[in-house]
């Protein structure tokens, strides 16, 4: 008998992790972008290797788009490219990060026509999430200071606040905000969305359809994730995550790679809070493949994602309950970590198999010759890399 129950396997079979279309190009640290054979020319063949992950793990029907990078001429056509893979174009990521217009800033910016150019952005987004069908417009500062006193910390919430709310305005009824927050870096002295709280205290005033992103990566050392990801849950703000992992600084790893108990807590928090296969919680992969190939390196991730998954959902959440009501710490602590020691792969090898999926994907990826035949294929032109 399977370690994994059938109301296990029934929420596993649910679960669906959003692919970035910035895996695929190449992309590097930040001395160095290293290009890789095969690697897509332009958005189209983003979305057919994206597509690839979910052929050989059905866990990856949606890729998300971010602008300018994925720009093209006719978005619908692109939608159309995406269904014909047997996938759909997910969250539209804003980009404010890489013009010197905005090197002081852009929603934030003292200039107001510095802002206007930044607020346009997101209005082009929201027009270009009509014509795909998206819901979601996430949008990631890289704005704050480097030195005490070189701007004024107030009057930049405030602009923030005045820019989010004409960017909010034009919403359409089916979609939402998701505002992501990063503990630091490029800015190293003060962050305009550092944590989670101002995040929350933005999307709150802005009303419903504005919500949090919880990007794994962007915290200080020895955060306690999980425990705001629970918050979030509890307030009914958590709208996405971007699953990835780091050692140091954001590092933009496999998720997984550098703790997986942690990913195994944040997952434990998700079902508690009633996140799992929740469509108000996008769960989406963030990650740049440095050394890596990039289809099966999001092969991986989407496989921890669901690995960790499984064990939080086998906790004796009972059992669990009993311990922690009678103060038996100790008892508490064995139940929780006998399933995260729990081996699911067999398990989760099986019940692959029985929906007709290979039992290891990432060997059945590396013998399909889909990395020699693109290699072969997409000779000339411009690759696609890190800002393309």
């Amino acid at each position: 008998m399977s370690i994994l129950p059938t109301d296990v396997l029934g929420q596993l079979e649910q679960q669906s992790i959003e692919l970035p279309s910035w895996a695929f190009g190449n992309s590097g640290t930040r001395f160095k972008v290293f290009a890789t054979p095969g690697t897509p020319r332009d958005p189209f063949e983003k979305i057919a290797d994206a597509a690839q992950v979910h052929r050989f793990t059905a866990l990856a029907p949606k890729v998300a788009l971010h602008i300018p990078w994925d720009k093209v001429d006719d978005y619908s056509a692109l939608r159309a490219h995406a269904e014909e893979h047997g996938v759909e174009l997910g969250t539209v990521n804003s980009n404010t990060f890489q013009d010197d217009d905005y090197k002081f800033g852009a929603l934030t910016h003292e200039d107001g026509a510095v802002r206007r150019k930044a607020i346009d952005h997101h209005l082009e987004c929201i027009d270009i999430m009509h014509a795909t069908g998206s819901r979601d417009l996430k949008i990631w500062l890289a704005e704050g200071s480097n030195y005490p006193g070189q701007a004024d910390l107030r009057g930049r919430q405030d602009r923030l606040q005045e820019s989010l709310e004409e960017i909010y305005a034009r919403l359409g009824d089916e979609h939402r905000l998701v505002l992501e927050y990063k503990f630091f870096e490029p800015a190293f002295y003060h962050t305009d969305v550092p944590d989670w709280g101002t995040s929350y205290a933005q999307v709150a005033a802005l009303g419903h359809k504005a919500m949090v992103c919880l990007d794994t990566g962007h915290h200080a050392p020895g955060t306690n994730i999980e425990f705001i990801v629970m918050q979030l849950l509890r307030l009914g703000k958590l709208g996405s995550f971007d699953f990835n992992s780091r050692f140091y600084a954001d590092d933009d790893l496999i998720v997984g790679a550098a703790d997986p108990y942690q990913l195994f807590r944040i997952l434990f928090e998700v079902i508690r809070g009633g996140g799992l296969n929740n469509p108000d919680v996008a769960f989406m992969l963030d990650q740049c493949h440095n050394v890596e190939d990039k289809v099966p390196g999001q092969i991986r991730s989407v496989l921890n994602v669901q690995e960790m998954t499984a064990r939080a959902l086998i906790v004796d959440t009972e059992a669990l309950r009993a311990a922690q009501v009678s103060g038996d710490v100790l008892e508490a602590n064995r139940i929780f970590m006998d399933a995260f020691y729990t081996d699911v792969r067999p398990a989760l090898a099986e019940w692959r198999e029985s929906r007709g999926l290979p039992a290891d994907p990432m060997a059945a990826f590396a013998a399909s010759g889909y990395l020699q035949q693109i290699a072969a294929d997409r000779v000339g032109g411009v690759q696609a890399s890190w800002g393309a």
